[in-house]
């Protein structure tokens, strides 16, 4: 299993989710996040992952993250879907997010082919707002349906990520991506 390393993120990657203009400001360590802010922190003794899902190759297993540690996503690689599929690792109890709503997340993606973090706002520190309509369909199904508060993970297949492949981030035409999500609000 390839553990994910949060030191192989670049700032410079081109945000997964058609985001621009992110102010890296990071949250303090050992600390419950502030609203609009994502822990950095990494889990120490994560336990049992939350999801783990045996892809059409490899395997990946993902610890939702908490009020003060970003998610972890172990990748054994090469990992690849032939479905997209989405897993609620903690139910919120919040409103349900329309498909057409702007949302305000934190969120980890992963590639499946290496198991490099190619964008992380834990990394970042910040959370991040977006309409769910400027998004790869692989994210908007992740979290259009879920209840705000909630934490998901969404294994996607290249087509409902990248299927041109995102070369500033690394990301081949072939790759399946890993998503650990953390739904902060949702407005209409």
């Amino acid at each position: 299993m390839t553990a994910v390393n949060f030191s192989r993120v670049s700032s410079s990657v081109a945000l997964a989710v058609c985001v621009s203009a992110i102010v890296p400001t990071f949250a303090v360590s050992g600390t419950a996040a502030a609203a609009g802010s994502c822990p950095a922190t990494t889990p120490q003794n994560a336990g049992s992952p939350d999801w783990t899902l045996a892809g059409t190759t490899g395997s990946v297993a993902v610890t939702g993250s908490t009020d003060t540690t970003a998610p972890l996503v172990n990748v054994t690689t090469p990992f690849s879907v032939s479905q997209t599929q989405v897993h609620t690792l903690h139910a919120g109890n919040g409103p349900v997010v329309s498909s057409i709503a702007k949302v305000s997340v934190c969120y980890m993606g992963v590639n499946g082919r290496d198991g490099s973090v190619f964008d992380s706002s834990y990394q970042r520190g910040e959370a991040v707002d977006f309409p769910l309509t400027g998004v790869v369909p692989g994210f908007q199904k992740a979290i259009s349906g879920q209840t705000v508060g909630s934490t998901v993970a969404v294994a996607m297949t290249p087509a409902d990520g990248y299927p041109e492949g995102q070369p500033s981030a690394g990301i081949r035409p072939s790759d399946s991506l890993v998503f650990a999500i953390k739904i902060l609000s949702a407005s209409s």
